[in-house]
């Protein structure tokens, strides 16, 4: 039986494991691999390749970057491809139905969520901020809405205490990648059936904004380091920390400015004040009130220096109990 042919379309990391896990099956044939234009990165704005169209690179798979999917020069190059299958992974924008006609058995998408939970563009993210005991990987045919498909397969994995994004994004990378491959043959054998999504329990992930990884001391300590683990590394979780009071021989204007901290690490403790009060040392950490209980702030960073253990940091920059993070 010849190989399937597919057309794989994807843009970041994410993507990076399920091309891999297609191109290295003999069951399936890569013909294109189509990614997001490069894009200036770093200090100098140097054009970097997505993620993807390396990894195609490294493979000599050929690979096409569309401004738009939607543009029909575009489609056409698709059309004539003749593939039985196009695979969409993190590609970066909603494709259009003229697109996901083409192909003999339609597209498929793995989304990194338990669908309907977490359409959308931040999944990960938002499972963990909002305190998920699990989440998982969804492979769903696609329709022309946004995470709307019939279900396909679909596999959990629990967020455990040690998880952050970015370390549950890899996992799911690697759990979509090996349930795509196991789902494919079914389908196009007619043994998996699409079944629509329920109709209730539905949800939606918002992109994540910088603004997202203020943390706000009103809240209970736990929702906190929900956030914290959800917004590492980006945003990553970042407050102020309050300069000392002016005081009679202290002119307003020469007292410090706040100082912005990133915090990298923390842990739920037992603790009560106002919230954003530092509480008195455990010698484990700096301990500040929340909204309801403590936080431990184990590992951070001060703008323009280095992570630190909280140790370290005190080292530097002393703590009183009743100082303050904003």
């Amino acid at each position: 039986m010849a190989p399937l042919r597919i057309v794989f379309m994807g843009t970041a990391e994410l993507s990076c494991a399920s091309l891999e896990k297609l191109a290295g099956d003999p069951r399936f044939q890569i013909v294109f691999v189509i990614t997001q234009p490069d894009k200036p990165r770093g200090r100098d704005l140097k054009l970097q390749p997505t993620p993807v169209k390396t990894v195609a690179q490294r493979l000599n798979l050929p690979v096409s970057q569309p401004l738009k999917a939607r543009d029909p020069v575009f489609l056409e190059t698709v059309r004539g491809l003749e593939s039985d299958l196009i695979v969409v992974v993190a590609y970066g924008q909603i494709l259009p139905q003229s697109l996901l006609d083409l192909p003999r058995f339609g597209c498929l998408n793995v989304h990194t969520s338990l669908l309907p939970k977490y359409r959308g563009a931040a999944p990960i993210q938002w499972a963990i901020a909002n305190g998920e005991a699990e989440t998982g990987v969804t492979i769903m045919k696609m329709d022309a809405g946004l995470d709307t498909g019939p279900i396909l397969s679909v596999r959990a994995t629990p967020i455990l205490p040690a998880d952050n994004s970015a370390l549950l994004h890899d996992r799911l990378a690697q759990l979509g990648a090996e349930l795509l491959v196991e789902t494919i043959p079914g389908f196009v054998a007619g043994q998996i059936q699409p079944q629509p999504q329920p109709a209730v329990g539905s949800s939606y992930a918002a992109k994540i904004k910088k603004e997202d990884g203020k943390i706000d001391w009103r809240q209970p300590a736990r929702e906190i380091w929900n956030r914290s683990r959800a917004f590492t590394p980006w945003p990553g979780a970042f407050t102020l920390l309050a300069g000392p009071a002016p005081t009679a021989l202290t002119a307003a204007s020469t007292v410090a400015k706040p100082m912005l901290v990133k915090v990298w690490q923390m842990e739920v403790v037992v603790g009560q004040g106002t919230p954003g009060e530092v509480l008195p040392d455990d010698q484990h950490g700096i301990v500040i009130a929340c909204g309801e209980s403590a936080v431990r702030i184990i590992e951070l960073q001060r703008e323009g220096g280095r992570r630190l253990p909280a140790k370290a940091f005190l080292a530097g920059h002393p703590l009183r109990p009743g100082d303050r993070f904003l």
